[in-house]
């Protein structure tokens, strides 16, 4: 059986690789082997801020939302105690849009909760 050598095939993998570090700093952009383990963990981490992402943007909207109902004298949580009283389903990523670009709307949303 003759010998297959994978030049290319290995060649191609290591570009491949170190085209995935463009940006790195220091042995990370250029060495192999930190390159692969710099990859790897970056990977971990996208995938993980992926989901951090959805935790910290709820966390925004719900101050937002907050500090237009507190102008009003309500307090966040009896704010959306009251919205779900009334069957209005609205998110709070809509609420917040509402409560920073068109604060008319949202006072009428506010005024449809409270009566």
């Amino acid at each position: 059986m003759p010998r297959v050598k994978r030049g290319t095939t290995h060649v191609k993998k290591r570009r491949k690789l170190l085209s995935k570090t463009k940006g790195y700093k220091w042995g990370r952009k250029k060495l192999i082997k930190v390159a692969k383990t710099a990859v790897l963990k970056a990977g971990v981490h996208s995938y993980n801020d992926r989901r951090r992402k959805k935790r910290t943007n709820r966390a925004l909207w719900q101050i937002k939302i907050s500090a237009f109902v507190k102008d009003h004298d309500i307090s966040y949580s009896k704010f959306m105690g009251m919205l779900k009283k009334a069957n209005i389903a609205v998110d709070r990523k809509i609420l917040s849009e509402l409560a920073v670009d068109h604060p008319a709307a949202f006072e009428a949303i506010l005024k449809k909760v409270v009566k």
